[in-house]
């Protein structure tokens, strides 16, 4: 059985918030999960721009004067978007978390886009599971000696709930892994935005993509499906099939995690606040489904992420608000195949932790 430790958004004078969670990264046993000279990664959302249910920047410093104290190397990181918005590219990406927050001054510590200028910085992880072979992991996110992930846990429209599984799994993988789980097929061709400027014939590594009547096309017997046209394009025009259904999304989901977490010591952090019904990935964010609860911790992203669900549901007297937003949608999928995949456990202790003061 997993802990899950738990405080709530009472404060007092001489204990605030930030307070609180450094004591829950004590209880959780971050100084023995992190060690002196660890390249620790410290996975968030950056919040897309124009979207502001984000962690705020001032409990990610918290986070990073932890692991300073104990000596680790810390770096703030997340990976571009399979879609293009606001954080598609590296650039773009930087400057979004910079508009939110996110910034090397306030943080205490570098801002990395884990996979690269383009999205196709990666590291392939093997994992045998039983969709996916070989996850593509972001590179600096697979390279990293520890992770401490922060996620905003909040609905989804896909997956039911997003919380540390998606945040770990989907959220670290490069734009090809990211493909990998949305999709069954191959892209395809927006022949509309297509400039015909051969970027992305020029990248493909399996030569698929020629230029005809100054428009790309795919030729599908050679096209092996790794978004590198996806990436490379500048023009909206290489698009993903958004075509895998949404229990097979949540379990590929879990093996990307499983082999984002393989061999690599973690701690998880969940905050129960702003619970928007919908993914952070949309540039805005509607209103809460649930009044703000609270902030959880553990060393196991299944305990933690049944925990959050668990509180969400007792603070909203039983009804499960984000079935009610998006029917037919089960948070459970994805949680009783990580648990069958190892990566935790559904059973927990609630450990509160300076509640009600």
């Amino acid at each position: 059985m997993a802990n899950v430790y738990f405080t709530d958004l009472s404060t007092k004078p001489g204990t605030n918030l930030m307070k609180k969670l450094e004591v829950l990264l004590d209880r959780a046993g971050i100084q023995n999960t992190v060690l002196e000279g660890h390249f620790t990664a410290i996975k968030i959302h950056f919040g897309e721009y124009g979207n502001l249910a984000f962690i705020r920047p001032n409990f990610v410093r918290t986070v990073v004067e932890k692991l300073n104290s104990i000596g680790a190397k810390a770096f703030v990181t997340d990976a571009n978007t399979l879609y293009r918005g606001s954080r598609s590219n590296a650039i773009d990406h930087l400057w979004t978390a910079t508009l939110n927050g996110f910034t090397p001054e306030v943080v205490g510590a570098p801002i990395i886009i884990a996979d690269g200028l383009r999205g196709s910085n990666e590291v392939e992880v093997e994992v045998n599971g039983n969709y996916v072979k070989r996850a593509k992991i972001a590179s600096a996110i697979a390279m990293a000696d520890s992770i401490v992930v922060m996620t905003h846990f909040k609905g989804h429209e896909q997956t039911g709930f997003g919380g540390t599984i998606k945040n770990v799994g989907m959220g670290s993988a490069s734009r090809a892994g990211k493909l990998e789980q949305h999709s069954t097929s191959k892209p395809y061709v927006k022949a509309e935005n297509c400039t015909g400027c051969g970027f992305c014939a020029k990248n493909c590594p399996v030569e698929a993509i020629e230029i005809a009547n100054k428009t790309a096309v795919i030729n599908y017997n050679k096209c092996i499906g790794c978004g590198q046209c996806i990436a490379m394009c500048n023009f909206d025009a290489m698009l993903p099939r958004w075509d895998e259904s949404n229990d097979i999304l949540s379990r590929k989901m879990a093996e990307y995690a499983k082999a984002v977490l393989k061999d690599k010591p973690a701690l998880f952090i969940s905050f129960i606040t702003q619970v928007s019904p919908d993914c952070d990935c949309w540039s805005m964010n509607r209103p809460p489904v649930v009044p703000d609860i609270g902030i959880a911790t553990s060393t196991d992203p299944v305990a933690l992420d049944q925990a959050c669900m668990d509180l969400i549901l007792e603070k909203n007297h039983g009804h499960d608000p984000f079935l009610e937003v998006h029917p037919g949608v089960s948070w459970k999928e994805q949680l009783e195949y990580a648990e069958s995949l190892g990566l935790g456990t559904r059973n927990y202790d609630l450990v509160k932790v300076m509640v009600e003061l």
